[in-house]
């Protein structure tokens, strides 16, 4: 502000500047406003194009303002700004719709500052100024410029942060979009990746990220389509997820686990979003193991045993319909043993030593089960399908016993 007192380089105190300065600057200000336009057109050509458009006039008030608001503080420092304050941040605001950094509107303000310094030496030596006054006011002056530039900024964050959001609701619109499937129109998808500039990959891979959501959205890549404020928060990485992709993941991970879905064909996203949630429950129920990181491909097997829990109920009825009839504990005991022995095809010292019994215990029970289930056991279709059967069953009673 013009009133700012700062110690000068030459020992002597700066003061407040005197309130008739501001009279002798008054006269000055219409010469001094265009002196200043045609300084910064030249010196800035982009500025020449705006001030001969539709916003010229707007500008030229912004520019009067400025001026005006600084002489006027020093009459009366008390004197309002809000005018002003206003027409800084839409100078700012106005750079940011015109994608330009904030450089050159710093760059204009700080060659008017000079060019009104240069006037007020000339001023300065019709009245024959003290050089403290003249320290003074160049002192005022670039505080009063920082000033204005610290507004413009303002309104320029302000803009840049609209945008950002603007932007990410455009990504996060694309990423529903190509998670909704078929028959969403491809133009559609296609006008998204035009406006957000997102090249439509033909692989991606889905990340299920486990609650409570922390992922750092700085340490992802820019073609990482992202929707952490979803219930079910994910991400989807273009490609397959290479090392690179993997170290990004696990840097942007904050106290948060995620699950890995297959790497497939963009039109096919929602089903590698649907596996990785599927584990995602498969690790919260304990069936499979929790770790910060899950790959899906590592749980394909279980992925595809679980799929149907109601179906699989329907197959454990079919398929272990032979002992149905039985008492429940001689029940858990042979299907156990033929589990066992469906798993490794192992002697019946081997199998003894699993099941922690006898060897001749073993041979009497897959007597049992022989006489029980027949050609059940030697028919290769009907065997695969009870293996699977007790496979599931045992993956689905571990995460049963883990809530336990």
């Amino acid at each position: 502000m013009p009133r700012l007192i700062q110690p000068s380089d030459t020992g002597d105190p700066l003061g407040p500047l005197p309130q008739e300065f501001a009279a002798i600057m008054r006269p000055e200000l219409p010469s001094l406003i265009k002196e200043i336009g045609m300084e910064v057109t030249r010196a800035y050509p982009e500025y020449a194009r705006l001030l001969n458009g539709p916003n010229g006039k707007t500008i030229r008030v912004g520019v009067e303002q400025s001026l005006s608001s600084f002489v006027d503080l020093v009459a009366e420092p008390s004197s309002p700004t809000t005018l002003r304050d206003d027409m800084c941040r839409r100078f700012g605001r106005f750079e940011a719709y015109e994608g330009r950094t904030m450089d050159t509107l710093q760059g204009a303000y700080r060659l008017g500052a000079r060019i009104a310094l240069r006037r007020a030496k000339k001023v300065g030596r019709s009245y024959n100024f003290s050089p403290t006054l003249m320290l003074s006011f160049a002192d005022a002056l670039f505080a009063y410029v920082d000033e204005l530039e610290s507004l413009s900024r303002e309104g320029y964050v302000e803009v840049q942060a609209q945008s950002d959001q603007q932007s990410e609701a455009m990504r996060r619109r694309l990423l529903h979009l190509i998670l909704a499937g078929r028959p969403v129109p491809r133009t559609a998808i296609s006008e998204l990746c035009e406006q957000t500039g997102w090249a439509l990959p033909e692989q991606v891979t889905l990340i299920a990220v486990r609650a409570p959501t922390g992922v750092d959205p700085a340490d992802l890549a820019r073609d990482v389509l992202a929707d952490l404020g979803d219930p079910q928060p994910h991400l989807l990485v273009p490609g397959p997820m290479d090392d690179a992709r993997r170290h990004m993941l696990e840097r942007a991970l904050i106290g948060a686990r995620a699950v890995i879905g297959l790497t497939v064909p963009t039109a096919f996203a929602s089903d590698s979003i649907r596996w990785a949630r599927r584990v995602v429950e498969l690790i919260d129920s304990g069936v499979i193991d929790d770790t910060p990181v899950v790959p899906c491909e590592d749980h394909l097997i279980t992925l595809w045993l679980l799929s149907d829990p109601a179906l699989l109920d329907q197959l454990a009825r079919r398929e272990l319909a032979p002992v149905s009839g039985i008492s429940s504990a001689r029940r858990e005991r042979l299907v156990e043993t033929l589990r066992i022995w469906l798993d490794t095809r192992g002697t019946a010292a081997q199998m003894g030593e699993l099941l922690d019994v006898h060897p001749q215990t073993v041979r009497y029970r897959m007597r049992n089960l022989e006489s029980i289930f027949g050609e059940q056991l030697t028919d290769p279709r009907s065997r695969f399908s009870t293996e699977a059967v007790l496979r599931a069953l045992q993956l689905r009673s571990r995460g049963e016993e883990s809530l336990t």
